[in-house]
């Protein structure tokens, strides 16, 4: 039992007291904290891997933010190395993987991952967390979506365009559809065993949906998804697919509960899309933080109005960014958590 499940209650459509609040990337750079953790550690992924320390920056902002919800602190692209796809992190230049997917017989050589092998120290981490936080709030576990995941896989790293990743869908479709199985298959292993090591619920990051075609989507990134909330059945699942605005109406057949929205999405036009039955998370501009507390406020309070309270957990439409104010990012939190629908 959980003394705060607004999230939980709301990704199940059932009545809250007050719209539930939390922020993708919030256990990161904007909090002072998070970068003294950081100094212990040789660099992000340490920081990720060494499971008292990832712990330690998941459960910061549900002390100094009052969010209502911790998320495991990772990154998305522990499953291509757990296939057998190592990467680095650069410093201000972000992932980049040495060696990259380029013909049938890269995808071979590729495992589906063990994650009780290969990924035991985000298991860790979780119960760790779980523990610390003694129901406090709800622990999410997360993954990249696989386009996402075979777009960095084929692309090295970071980019404008993907095109490397897209021409591989057009030129080379077995290949492609080969790789996303093997990156689905070791998703589900690995989010169901976030969800045994303590997750309530687990939400799908596909980063780069935007990029591609409304086809290319329904071909290459949708079907996975799906077989991953197939796959993954007891816990709440959210899906989050930055910029595939024109796969809404697709989406409302996922067997997920919840479905995120960037701040491209049009709230009302969002909801009619998926239907009565989908929660809805998000979608301030995280650059809205930039602005003075009033301003934040009052776009907080009207993107609260369009939502409504049911079926509603408040967010950002993308990661806060690193070099916000956190007393901005605990208006937009306070805003959410003093907001009344009556008023």
């Amino acid at each position: 039992m959980h003394k705060n499940d607004l999230l939980l209650r709301a990704a199940a459509g059932q009545d809250v007291e007050r719209v539930p609040v939390w922020l993708m990337r919030q256990a990161g750079r904007i909090l002072p904290e998070y970068r003294a953790v950081r100094e212990k550690a040789k660099g992000f992924i340490q920081l990720a891997t060494t499971p008292e320390l990832a712990a330690e920056v998941t459960i910061q902002p549900v002390d100094l933010l009052g969010v209502d919800a911790a998320i495991i602190f990772s990154d998305i692209l522990v499953i291509p190395e757990a296939m057998g796809l190592p990467y680095v992190m650069e410093e201000k230049k972000g992932p980049h993987f040495p060696e990259t997917v380029k013909t049938m017989a890269d995808v071979d050589k590729l495992r589906v991952a063990d994650p009780e092998e290969h990924l035991h120290y985000v298991a860790s981490a979780l119960r760790i967390v779980k523990s610390e936080l003694n129901g406090r709030v709800p622990l999410i576990g997360f993954a990249g979506a696989p386009w996402t995941i075979f777009a960095y896989m084929i692309e090295g790293g970071g980019s404008k365009t993907f095109s490397k990743a897209k021409k591989m869908l057009y030129t080379n479709p077995e290949l492609s559809h080969k790789l996303l199985q093997k990156i689905t298959e070791s998703t589900i292993a690995y989010l169901n065993m976030q969800v045994r090591s303590g997750a309530d619920l687990v939400q799908i990051f596909d980063s780069w949906a935007g990029i591609l075609s409304p086809a290319q989507y329904s071909t290459f990134s949708l079907p996975y998804i799906k077989q991953i909330c197939e796959g993954v059945t007891s816990v709440p699942k959210t899906v989050f697919a930055k910029g595939a605005f024109f796969a809404l109406e697709e989406m409302q057949n996922l067997p997920c509960q919840v479905i995120g929205l960037d701040w491209n999405m049009r709230i009302q036009e969002s909801r009619k899309s998926l239907g009565p039955h989908k929660t809805l998370q998000g979608n301030l501009d995280p650059c809205v933080l930039y602005s003075d507390p009033a301003t934040i406020k009052k776009e907080t309070e009207a993107m609260l109005k369009e939502f409504g309270k049911r079926g509603t957990i408040a967010n950002l439409g993308h990661g806060v960014y690193p070099d916000i104010d956190p007393e901005h990012v605990k208006v937009f939190i306070n805003t959410v958590k003093e907001y009344r629908f009556d008023q």
